[in-house]
């Protein structure tokens, strides 16, 4: 197999399971649907795949999981992950009937955690390390919505705060410049797995282009070797994904996050 066919198949094998997942209050399991309920009132849908599911029965897994969410009051917004390369006839018009709305696609990114660490030099003036403590995590998470434009939303640090009392794996990077954090992303080593994600990745706009983003990822996957990893794994924006090209990672496909909102 070709390299890309390689990384799609460890994808869908190791990866759309309940190793997708490991911050999970609860999975409920509903056909081929993993409904899955995170803090901070979140819902996420996903699958291995839909098997040969037809228009009408993928209808009714879509309402179905909206049924589930709905009866839980606590959840506000439930997000449906679908992949590019997936067989799901008519999921794209039955998502829009049912009150979903798609986000920008994102290039689902793999490759050797060896090629993100190769010649990646901090740039001068750039400090990189890891943040544990509360203050720095709800700091990094207010950078972040920064980055990508959005409003601050201290439940999404509440949620991040909760990973990192539970030490479930996840570590949290960031790169400072000019006394704050400018640039920050997640390390998600995947249980059970060759496999480590690398999430969450945004670099203030007046600091892109520096190398700030490329050093912060590098010192993820040296962490994440350090833990007898081999592969990384990204959802990646049309920001990040150029650089994880030139370091070496291949798109294999392509996810596209579909949002309710309560």
């Amino acid at each position: 197999m070709t390299y890309p066919a390689e990384y799609l198949q460890a994808y869908d094998d190791q990866l759309r399971t309940d190793a997708e997942t490991p911050s999970a209050l609860s999975v409920t399991r509903r056909g081929p649907l993993r409904l899955v309920t995170f803090a901070g009132g979140r819902g996420f849908v996903t699958y291995r795949d839909l098997g040969q599911a037809d228009h009408r029965t993928i209808a009714e897994l879509v309402a179905g999981a909206l049924d589930h969410f709905r009866a839980d009051p606590q959840t506000t917004r439930v997000e449906w992950k679908t992949r590019g390369h997936d067989h799901a006839p008519g999921l794209h018009g039955i998502l829009l009937e049912n009150g979903f709305e798609p986000e920008d696609p994102e290039s689902i990114m793999i490759g050797s955690l060896e090629a993100l660490c190769k010649g990646v030099p901090t740039p001068d003036g750039v400090t990189v390390r890891r943040v544990t403590s509360e203050d720095e995590v709800r700091a990094m998470s207010a950078m972040v919505d920064e980055a990508f434009g959005d409003a601050v939303d201290t439940r999404l640090a509440d949620a991040l705060l909760m990973r990192v009392a539970s030490d479930d794996g996840m570590e949290l990077w960031v790169g400072e410049a000019d006394g704050r954090m400018v640039c920050g992303g997640r390390l998600e080593p995947v249980p059970g797995t060759d496999f480590a994600g690398i999430w969450g990745g945004a670099t203030l706009k007046a600091y892109r282009g520096r190398g700030i983003y490329r050093a912060v990822t590098a010192a993820r996957a040296h962490s994440a070797l350090a833990q007898g990893k081999r592969l990384v794994h990204s959802d990646s924006t049309e920001y990040s994904r150029p650089i994880l090209e030139r370091s070496g990672l291949l798109k294999v496909s392509t996810t596209t996050p579909y949002n309710w909102i309560r």
